[in-house]
């Protein structure tokens, strides 16, 4: 119907009444629709603002935001929009965020060692720091051969504190991410409790000793349920997703390279990064209001 209300707009000349009648257009309905012409060019063109705006904010994410992040940042920039039209004017622009592709299997179970409760039970709502901590290893495709990223994330805050790459599995990978990790928290760090799967680096005898030595309570998921360690195997998935498979890649050319990216990526994901799960926030920014409202409160 709109399409032929146009055509009379456009070809009125020949008489509104006759054009109506010979495309079984009621009168009424096309004035009515002509009415509104103006409403819809300045909706159109305040469209077309904001779409410039969404591809500035996109840009700057590094092409990973989708609606719900763009939304946020347009909110935060003076726009009364909802997520509903953001969607929609980015799918009309062609802007899209990257889409995952399968990985490769990084956890090895030990059969030999010792349990681990489960002190966490897949709860990972964001609270207090350091109170809760989760970790997970990943792989990075290189030239020919693979480097490991360790790491460690509050998961009060949602922020990454610690992290270790490698060209190994060994288990000084993921003693090196906690090791930092424990040293950006100031070494004040006993009761913590650090979540992980159960794999063979995070049950050694070498790991337990340095969470004992620190005073962190350990804490591991069941073997092959990802769900048990979800924010740690969430971060991974969203690494990968906005700086690899995002930017068509399916390797670096070398770990320099690699690593330079991903040190990047984590600042930009700490510090200017929306979560959701933390109203849209940074993780170091809501983590520093957190703590602020927790001084205030005590």
């Amino acid at each position: 119907m709109i399409s032929r209300f146009r055509f009379i707009s456009a070809h009125a000349g020949f008489g509104i009444a006759r054009l109506c009648r010979v495309l079984n257009v009621g009168r009424g309905a096309f004035y009515a629709w002509r009415k509104r012409e103006p409403a819809r060019q300045a909706r159109a063109a305040e469209d077309a603002q904001i779409v410039e705006k969404i591809r500035s904010f996109h840009t700057d994410s590094g092409g990973t935001n989708g609606s719900p992040r763009i939304t946020a940042d347009l909110r935060e920039a003076g726009e009364i929009v909802n997520v509903k039209r953001v969607a929609r004017l980015m799918r009309q622009a062609g802007i899209v965020g990257p889409h995952l592709r399968k990985g490769r299997r990084t956890t090895i179970p030990d059969q030999r060692a010792a349990p681990v409760p489960d002190l966490l039970q897949r709860d990972f709502r964001p609270g207090a720091v350091d109170k809760r901590w989760c970790g997970d290893i990943t792989y990075l495709p290189v030239g020919d051969s693979w480097l490991y990223l360790a790491t460690v994330i509050d998961i009060g805050s949602r922020r990454l504190i610690g992290w270790s790459i490698a060209g190994h599995l060994r288990t000084e990978l993921i003693g090196d991410a906690l090791t930092a990790a424990v040293r950006a928290r100031g070494g004040h760090v006993a009761g913590v409790i650090f979540h992980a799967d159960r794999g063979c680096q995070y049950t050694s005898a070498e790991f337990a000793a340095l969470c004992a030595a620190n005073g962190i309570r350990r804490s591991s998921g069941r073997t092959g349920t990802c769900l048990d360690n979800a924010l740690a195997e969430a971060f991974n998935a969203t690494l990968k997703r906005e700086l690899l498979h995002g930017r068509g890649k399916r390797r670096w050319s070398d770990e320099a390279d690699a690593r330079t990216e991903i040190f990047r990526w984590i600042a930009r994901y700490n510090h200017r990064r929306r979560h959701s799960a933390i109203g849209n926030l940074p993780p170091a920014v809501y983590e520093d209001r957190l703590v602020r409202m927790t001084a205030l409160a005590a």
